[in-house]
C-alpha cells in the first residue's frame, strides 16, 4: 500500500523544540510531521504572525519534510457546540487560526473536533450547531484551498460511522471530510467499516493501539501492542483508494522517547507496507 509516512507533535515530550521535532522525524523516515496548536508560548500558538508560521515551514523545508495537516486540542476548551456563544465564537476563531496556518504551511487538512455531548448539551443540540459551525468553516476552508477533517473522537457524539458520514454529507461541502482515527473506535465498533462507510469522505488518517481489555482511556497503547485488526484496516484503506498521510498519535514514553520515533516508524513500515 503506498502512503505517506507522518508523526504528531504530541508523539514527542512537551518540551521538545520543534526543531528537535523535525530532526528526529527526519532521522527515523518520517516524511511528515503534524503540528498542534496551543495557546500560551507554545511552539505553535495562536498569537504567530505569519512571519513567525512562514519560518516553521521553512525550517521543515530544510529537512525535506512537509507539515500536512493541523491539530489541535484547544476544541476541548472552546467546544464548537458548548451553550455559551462567546466560546464557540472562540473555537470559531480557532479553527480560522488553523486554516490560515495551514494554508501557509502547504498543509492539506486540519483537524476539527466537531463537538461535544455532555449533561447540558444535548446530542440535538450538538449535532445542529456541528453542522452549523461547519458550514460557516467551509467557506473559509475553500478560500484557503484547505481541508476540514471532523475527527471521531471519545466526545459522546457521532457514535457511528453513518452518522458521521450523515453530519458531512449535510455540510454539503467538497472542503468538509473526515479525519478519521483507527484507534479511538476500536472501544465503540470495528475501524474497517468506519473505513469503507466514510469512504472518499476520509481526508487524513489517525493512527494508534488500543486494547480491549483495558477498555478505558489508558488502553491506549503503541502501534502492535493492542488489538487493532491491522490487515483488515490496510485492506479497507486499500479498498477505498486512499494514498494520503497515515500519522501515529500516541504518547511517548516516559523513559528514552526517542525510541518510541523509531519503533512506530518501524511499525508503520511493518503495517502498511506488507
Amino acid at each position: 500500500m503506498a502512503f505517506q509516512k507522518g508523526i504528531n507533535a504530541w508523539c514527542f515530550p512537551k518540551e521538545t523544540s520543534v526543531q528537535e521535532m523535525f530532526r528526529q522525524a527526519k532521522a527515523n523516515g518520517y516524511q511528515g510531521v503534524e503540528l498542534n496548536l496551543d495557546e500560551g508560548d507554545a511552539p505553535f500558538h495562536l498569537e504567530m504572525t505569519e512571519q513567525e508560521l512562514k519560518g516553521l515551514a521553512d525550517e521543515a523545508r530544510e529537512l525535506g519534510l512537509e507539515l500536512p495537516s493541523v491539530s489541535t486540542a484547544l476544541l476541548w476548551k472552546y467546544p464548537l457546540t458548548h451553550n455559551e456563544e462567546a466560546i464557540r465564537e472562540q473555537g470559531i476563531c480557532v479553527v480560522e487560526k488553523m486554516i490560515e496556518a495551514a494554508s501557509i504551511f502547504g498543509s492539506r487538512t486540519v483537524l476539527v473536533v466537531p463537538g461535544l455531548v455532555t449533561a447540558e448539551v444535548s446530542y440535538e443540540t450538538a449535532y445542529e450547531r456541528a453542522r452549523e459551525a461547519l458550514q460557516r468553516l467551509a467557506k473559509k476552508a475553500e478560500q484557503h484551498q484547505v481541508y476540514i477533517g471532523v475527527e471521531n473522537v471519545w466526545n459522546k457524539f457521532l457514535l457511528s460511522p453513518l452518522e458521521m458520514a450523515r453530519l458531512i454529507d449535510e455540510v454539503d461541502s467538497p472542503w468538509v471530510g473526515a479525519y478519521f482515527d483507527v484507534g479511538n473506535v476500536l472501544q465503540f465498533g470495528f475501524p474497517e467499516q468506519w473505513i469503507r462507510i466514510l469512504g472518499k469522505r476520509i481526508r487524513a488518517i489517525h493512527v494508534k493501539d488500543f486494547k480491549t481489555s483495558t477498555g478505558n482511556i489508558t488502553g491506549f497503547v503503541p502501534l502492535l501492542a493492542g488489538d487493532i485488526p491491522w490487515n483488515r484496516v490496510v485492506e479497507a484503506l486499500r479498498e477505498i483508494g486512499y494514498d494520503g498521510y497515515i500519522i501515529p498519535e500516541i504518547s511517548p514514553y516516559s523513559q528514552l522517547p526517542e525510541q518510541l520515533i523509531a519503533h512506530t516508524s518501524q511499525a508503520l513500515d511493518a503495517i502498511f507496507q506488507s
